[in-house]
């Protein structure tokens, strides 16, 4: 009997390298891979959550149970990679459908996740920074199998992209593949937002030809009191999670550097993608 496909999860924070990660996932070939179809719903669906995008009409037939039918049934017959954020589908996830997937999650410095967000969205609210609802389900996660799901960070992955990746391919049970590491510049329609078109979100992902470090800038959070109380909510919730990150020689040394700068002053400048 043969086993069945995997439909493999990474749930994310907003602007934490992840859909570099998922371009590198895309770039394997083995996998299907989906870009945000849940967050895509929750702003744009027929009954979609937020009204952000309101102007934006919906695609007909554009709903959670559908888009679920679809992944669960393609699911069924071929590998499947989804990278999204648990706050946009976490209203319906039953333990039934998150018993069909393998889960992991991709983290970072929620410093760096404020500043990236908000950059974009300078009204993002708490849900939208999303760490409350991926520490939920990764707890929910881990209370159900007796032991915490893949974690990684995003400065493991910036600093050390080959150790990180080949850990968390271990740790998810697939083959590392190191070629799908480097790609060529260019467009990515594929991770773009049916109303998007090639918006300023992955201007890095488009002028990358790996998982790099970008050189954006941005002003401290101290300067905006309402972003910098969204940091501090996320913080003890980030440093839970990060406790349990997949262990490279490198990636170990720079999370102890992360959690250690937490309790410095804050930096005025970081990388976004």
């Amino acid at each position: 009997m043969s086993a069945r496909p995997m439909f493999l999860t990474l749930w994310a924070t907003p602007r934490s390298t992840s859909t570099a990660f998922e371009w590198m996932m895309r770039e394997r070939g083995d996998f299907t891979c989906f870009h945000e179809p849940w967050n895509e719903l929750y702003y744009y669906g027929e009954d979609r959550v937020s009204t952000r995008d309101a102007d934006v009409a919906a695609r007909s037939g554009h709903t959670y149970e559908a888009t679920w039918q679809e992944l669960s049934s393609l699911a069924s017959t071929k590998g499947v990679f989804v990278k999204d954020f648990v706050y946009s589908v976490e209203h319906t996830l039953t333990d039934e459908m998150l018993s069909t997937m393998t889960h992991s999650f991709l983290i970072r410095d929620p410093e760096r996740v404020v500043q990236g967000l908000a950059k974009h969205w300078p009204d993002c609210t708490w849900e939208e920074v999303g760490f409350e609802s991926l520490h939920r389900l990764f707890h929910r996660i881990a209370d159900r199998d007796g032991k915490a799901p893949p974690v990684i960070t995003s400065n493991a992955l910036l600093d050390d992209p080959s150790g990180t990746t080949a850990a968390y391919c271990d740790a998810v049970g697939i083959p590392f593949v190191s070629e799908a590491l480097e790609w060529e510049a260019g467009e990515r329609s594929e991770v773009s937002w049916y109303n998007e078109g090639t918006g300023a979100w992955h201007d890095n992902l488009r002028q990358s030809t790996g998982i790099q470090k970008p050189k954006t800038s941005y002003r401290p959070l101290s300067e905006t009191p309402r972003l910098h109380e969204l940091y501090e909510r996320a913080l003890p919730l980030f440093t839970d999670m990060a406790a349990h990150a997949i262990a490279t020689t490198s990636a170990g040394e720079n999370l102890q550097a992360t959690l250690a700068a937490q309790n410095s002053s804050e930096t005025q400048k970081g990388p976004e993608q």
